[in-house]
Parts: structure tokens; sequence; C-alpha cells
């Protein structure tokens, strides 16, 4: 569970501030293998609020047209009711050997041509929509991988096109990468898409590392006794992901504060 993280405090935080304000486009998680940084973003998907979305294939939005595909869309617009279904926040994770089909999606060309229906097969970033996408050792993806992301990510759509046929559907997602630093450096383009990072290291106190140990063992044991050991904190953390999604809009940023973001990105040019 999220809340039986030990030692972790930045890497949680960095996470949960995510779940409450997708505008801050995701994080990028860096450390040594060991130090629960896969654990920390899967054990996030139990804690996500649950999200109302219309029974389609792109988990659309069933109020807000800019995350719609366009058949919601024509549906919304003529004030058509949409059918709809409440269901917890995505964590879909990609694996670093996928295929470029898998991520985007393929057309079914036959049945377009045959039938003359746009029929596509949706990929992972259809999957991904309104959700959370994970790359462990994002820093190994592949070039081509890489860029389609960055498509994706800067426009908010996914475009599919196979022998002049076209098909785009709503991709908004807040990007999670973990890596190992020693495995290799991340490409520039893919930084600037990660608008939080967090540098993990291990522990040193003993007592922490004991600490884990015995939770970890436990765990294996009876995963059971150990969630319901930890359902009041994680029932708490939830509550306070909404709560602060409530007052989002309402937060003022002190003069001063502008003044320590400005000097620290001069500082750091």
């Amino acid at each position: 569970p999220f809340a039986a993280l030990v030692g972790q405090h930045d890497l949680q935080l960095a996470l949960l501030l995510n779940a409450i304000n997708s505008g801050l486009m995701g994080v990028l998680v860096t450390g040594e293998k060991g130090t629960g940084k896969s654990t920390a973003v899967r054990a996030l998907a139990d804690l996500l609020p649950e999200i109302e979305v219309v029974r389609c294939r792109f988990n659309c939005s069933p109020d807000n047209p800019s995350v719609q595909c366009n058949d919601c869309n024509d549906k919304y617009l003529k004030g058509e009711k949409l059918d709809t279904v409440t269901r917890k926040t995505k964590v879909v994770e990609l694996p670093l050997g996928a295929t470029e089909d898998r991520v985007v999606g393929t057309l079914d060309i036959e049945k377009a041509l045959s039938e003359g229906i746009r029929a596509l097969q949706p990929g992972i970033l259809a999957e991904v929509n309104r959700g959370i996408l994970y790359i462990d050792e994002v820093n190994l993806l592949d070039d081509h991988l890489v860029d389609v992301l960055l498509d994706s990510a800067a426009m908010g759509m996914n475009s599919v096109e196979r022998e002049c046929i076209s098909i785009s559907h709503p991709s908004r997602f807040i990007l999670v990468g973990t890596m190992n630093p020693e495995e290799g450096e991340i490409r520039p383009q893919l930084l600037d898409r990660f608008g939080l990072s967090v540098n993990v290291k291990g522990l040193k106190d003993p007592k922490e590392r004991i600490e884990i140990i015995k939770l970890v063992e436990d765990f294996d044991k009876d995963p059971g006794s150990i969630s319901k050991k930890y359902e009041e904190e994680q029932d708490d953390i939830r509550q306070r992901i909404l709560d602060a999604r409530d007052i989002l809009n309402d937060v003022d940023i002190p003069a001063e504060l502008f003044n320590t973001i400005i000097n620290i990105c001069i500082e750091f040019e």
C-alpha cells in the first residue's frame, strides 16, 4: 500500500501532487535499483479517486468536449445522453519492448475499404486517456516511441494514419517515468515533458531498512492483512486528494514565492 512506503517522502509527495493537479505534467523519478520507485508508482493506482467515463474505447469525459472522441463529441453537441460508468483512474504501464502499433493503435484497413467504416483497434494511448502513463526505465525507451509520446503529450491527441485513412482520439495523460542514471541518459526532449523530478536514494538508517524487510515479508505472507492494516491511512490520503482538487483553483501564490521561483531559474540558467 502507498501509505506503507518507508522513507520516501519526496517521491510520495511528487506523485500525490500530480494526482491532484494534472497540469504539473508528470514526474521523473531517478535513483538506483531497490529504492522503491516502481513500487510507489504502482501503489498510487489504488489511491486515485474514481472518475466518470463514457462507455467507449477512449475513456472520454461525459462533460468536457476537449477530452472526447468524435463520436462522443457529436452526441454531446446534439444533447444526447452519454452512457457513463464510474471507475478508478487508470495507471497504464508502457512495456519497453512495445511496438508502435501497440502504443498508438492500428487501423482495420480491410474493414475501412469494404464497409466504409473507420475502424480502430485502440492502443495504449487510448487506454491511458485521463489516466497515468507509467514508463519504467524511461531512459531506455526507443527513440521512435519517444517521438510518438512527445507528439501525443503536446497535443493531447493521438492520430493514427494508414493508407490515406486517418483517425484521431483524445489522449491526455500524466507521464510518470522511472530510471537508473547508471544505465544511460534520457533525451532532453523527453526530459522537458516532466514537470517534476525526484532523486530517490537508498536509505542509510538500519531501523528503516529493517522495517522495510519485515513489511515486505509480512506482505508476501498475507497481502490482505497488510492492506487492511493501512486501509484507514489509504482512505485518509484518498480524501485529501479529493479535498485538494476542490480547492486547487482557489490557491494564491504569494509574491515571495514567485521571487524564489525566478531566482532558482536564473541560478540554474
